[in-house]
């Protein structure tokens, strides 16, 4: 399971003057937290690259309202590239977790910048072929892993990375020990980003909150014993959590 990817940002994968070309072909725009930068079966065809804040990218379930949560993006990424690339709606939604602004570049230009940049043109397969297989394993792990360890990955994950996505919009909890490491997502969007209820997911910290592995807090997951949560992330433990 992965959200953040362990390649360079587009942009930051960019030449200085390739950088500047692109940038120079769209216009930047900002969004309010929770606004929906591309929204999925939207047939539009621009792309945008993050220029500030953080983003989900998500996907609609089988179980109508649930969303699964495939990736969280940054500075620097890339958005939207397949809908600018074929004539299908696009395939996720793309939501504001703060405030955040892009470069909107409409999908004609973007296209012929690639016709134009070669290597470019390849960073963005290699981009694509990245979520592609980053996306099935998300889907893989609903199937084979249970609540628990999909939350203890996620956690691994996201305070490996430094507990992103950080910003004004989501500052440290007061109470978090110096040196902690601190995940900074509600539980909702946890549970989003495993493919599970709310529910579930407060169960889950409760048991990991009883074991002392984590401690939590408004929109806080403080990680306490990461070594036993990467444990639980891989099933090799038979503590009491093990039985979420």
């Amino acid at each position: 399971m992965g959200l953040l990817g362990n390649e360079l940002a587009f942009a930051q994968a960019l030449t200085a003057q390739e950088r500047e070309g692109v940038m120079a072909l769209g216009n930047p725009k900002h969004f309010a937290a929770d606004a929906h930068l591309l929204t999925e079966g939207d047939r539009s065809s621009h792309v945008l690259i993050v220029v500030r804040g953080w983003v989900t990218v998500s996907v609609a379930t089988d179980r109508g309202a649930t969303r699964l949560i495939l990736g969280l993006r940054g500075p620097g990424e890339l958005l939207g590239e397949m809908a600018a690339l074929d004539p299908h709606p696009r395939s996720a939604t793309v939501r504001a977790l703060g405030p955040t602004e892009a470069q909107v570049i409409a999908g004609d230009a973007f296209r012929r910048f690639l016709a134009e940049h070669p290597r470019v043109s390849g960073l963005v397969i290699r981009q694509l072929t990245f979520r592609l297989r980053s996306a099935d394993q998300e889907r893989s792990a609903l199937a084979s892993l249970t609540v628990l360890q999909r939350l203890a990955g996620r956690l691994t994950e996201l305070s490996g990375s430094g507990g992103a996505p950080r910003g004004p919009y989501t500052p440290p909890a007061p109470s978090a020990r110096s040196g902690s490491s601190v995940v900074q997502l509600a539980q909702d969007e946890l549970a989003a980003s495993i493919g599970a209820t709310r529910e579930a997911v407060a169960k889950s910290l409760r048991l990991l909150r009883t074991q002392r592995i984590v401690r939590t807090g408004n929109r806080v997951v403080e990680i306490l014993d990461p070594e036993l949560l990467a444990l639980l992330a891989d099933g090799h433990t038979d503590t009491e959590t093990q039985q979420a």
